[in-house]
């Protein structure tokens, strides 16, 4: 099992990337058996949000059990205590943060994967027989697309223009490229009930966790006419709230471990977008409970 360090984590700790795929056959190492996998991931953090809707989706509950973490890692560098063992048995004498999510092997005891868009594609078609096609033949280029159009477009940007003590221009840019991207989103689902295809698919698992991200996290740092202006594309968050009354995806929705989690990590300024809700999460996923 291959390592590779990533970047420093904002707690000033290396973490690891685990790789690992699963394979079709017994020659691939991992190898799609019922019960042999179990994801260990937090519905509060992003990455652990897209996996559980797919998981979800695709009704894996008895062929991939789910460990579910708790919102806020217990370690001081970030990780959970809870993982200490998989990643230690993975790599020797590792020393990073035991960070989720994870896909472990619990015939090794060790971690396949802790890479998200790995583990999601993995999950829908070594897993996915008759079930949704979240990534329909054809598709690989429109979903790329969509991930990159949400990470640039939306998260980045976002971020960007609610970073204080930066240059305003450069704030007023961020928000500029994230309200064309909205535009563009706006004018693409105005008469489409989905992203790509005529039922849901990883697209729309992706721009919709990007877009709970939006409104529970980001709009915290921007001033309340930026806010106005990112809610005013009816089009866009009438999809988001379709999406949030499907059981998949509201069924995950924990708020209140995502602000936990934001307010436990963020050092950024409160502003006065944080007073202008663009949806209201719990009355849209109320019927799913």
């Amino acid at each position: 099992m291959s390592v590779t360090p990533l970047a420093p984590a904002s707690a000033a700790q290396s973490t690891a990337a685990f790789r690992g795929r699963i394979g079709r056959d017994a020659r691939s190492g991992h190898y799609a058996v019922p019960r042999r996998y179990r994801l260990h991931l937090s519905p509060a953090c992003p990455d652990g949000l897209r996996i559980a809707v797919v998981h979800g989706l695709l009704g894996l509950d008895d062929a991939c059990p789910v460990t579910f973490l708790d919102a806020i890692p217990d370690c001081p560098d970030g990780g959970h205590t809870a993982l200490r063992p998989l990643y230690e048995a993975s790599a020797h004498r590792y020393k990073g943060a035991a960070v989720g999510p994870v896909l472990s092997d619990d015939w090794s005891g060790r971690i396949v994967s802790t890479h998200a868009p790995d583990i999601t594609r993995d999950l829908a078609r070594r897993f996915g027989g008759d079930r949704p096609a979240l990534y329909p033949c054809g598709a690989e280029s429109e979903t790329e697309a969509v991930e990159r159009l949400c990470a640039q477009g939306i998260e980045r940007a976002a971020q960007e223009a609610g970073t204080a003590g930066t240059d305003p221009d450069a704030r007023a840019a961020a928000l500029d490229r994230l309200l064309e991207t909205l535009a563009s989103l706006e004018r693409w689902l105005t008469g489409r009930e989905y992203l790509i295809r005529d039922q849901i698919t990883a697209a729309d698992v992706e721009l919709w966790v990007t877009l709970v991200q939006l409104d529970t996290v980001h709009r915290h740092h921007l001033d309340a006419s930026a806010v106005q202006w990112i809610a005013a594309h009816p089009a866009l968050w009438a999809y988001a709230r379709r999406l949030a009354a499907h059981p998949a995806f509201g069924a995950h929705l924990d708020l209140d471990g995502i602000a936990r989690r934001h307010h436990a990590h963020c050092r950024g300024l409160e502003a006065a977008g944080s007073a202008v809700q663009i949806l209201d999460w719990a009355a849209h996923t109320a019927r799913t409970r």
